[in-house]
């Protein structure tokens, strides 16, 4: 469902990211993981089309995403870690713009569904200035889903939430995991990661440390046995200058 091959994307001089190859299937949900500056935001920018590559491929759902761009990000929703809004539109005024813009026919029964799902019925009229930083992302959310994506690229997506919204907005991206979507989920929340990825995906330095599952990871870094995933994030991030070994080849 997303295909990245050979990905490289400098800036001048400086490498961003360099040779990062890696797929998620439909179901899977992937997580990527880095310290701060590691190349996280700018891979999941590429993976949204707003950033091209200096160099290698990707796909959604079997669509170049340079080569077919609009095509492919009607497949695909890109939520960030700060919600774009427009102050002017309300909350089922939002939902109804994103469902024009993509041709999403059945909105009016899946609009209601959406906004209960996130917990926004009773701010359903409400202006993005008179919602709280939590509601804001449940709104940013309910607008990625609305058009029901084959991939789903989510940049921190508990940001602002509260104990009750965190809960529900881990079985929403569950939901949509057992629905076939091809999820990938940014988070320092590595109690998130632990809980919902099925694989992840570790980088430094713009460069893949670590493929697989937490099983495979350890099988090809025998000296992560036991250890915790914080522990194992350490590990593989850490300053030495030793390189990262992937727990799998990806495709």
């Amino acid at each position: 469902m997303i295909d990245v091959s050979e990905y490289t994307k400098l800036y001048g001089d400086t490498v961003a990211v360099r040779g990062l190859s890696f797929h998620v299937a439909p179901g899977d949900v992937l997580g990527l993981v880095g310290p701060n500056g590691a190349g996280k935001t700018t891979t999941l920018r590429a993976l949204a089309g707003i950033l091209q590559p200096t160099s290698g491929r990707i796909e959604v759902a079997g669509l170049d995403l340079q080569k077919n761009p609009v095509a492919a990000k009607a497949r695909l929703a890109f939520i960030p870690d700060e919600p774009q809004l427009f102050d002017y539109l309300t909350v089922t005024e939002h939902l109804r713009f994103v469902a024009r813009l993509y041709g999403v026919h059945d909105a009016a029964p899946r609009i209601p569904a959406l906004l209960e799902e996130l917990e926004l019925t009773a701010k359903k009229d409400a202006l993005p200035p008179e919602l709280s930083r939590g509601m804001k992302q449940k709104l940013a959310i309910a607008c990625g889903l609305l058009h029901r994506p084959a991939a789903l690229l989510l940049d921190e997506p508990l940001t602002g939430l509260d104990p009750v919204g965190i809960r529900r907005m881990k079985e929403t991206i569950a939901a949509r995991a057992r629905e076939g979507t091809a999820v990938i989920l940014s988070s320092h929340l590595l109690h998130l990661v632990e809980e919902l990825c099925t694989r992840l995906l570790v980088i430094r330095r713009g460069q893949m440390v670590a493929f697989g599952t937490i099983g495979e990871i350890v099988a090809a870094r025998p000296d992560l046995a036991g250890r915790s995933l914080e522990e194992m994030f350490m590990a593989l991030t850490g300053d030495d200058d030793t390189p990262g070994v992937a727990g799998t080849t990806a495709p």
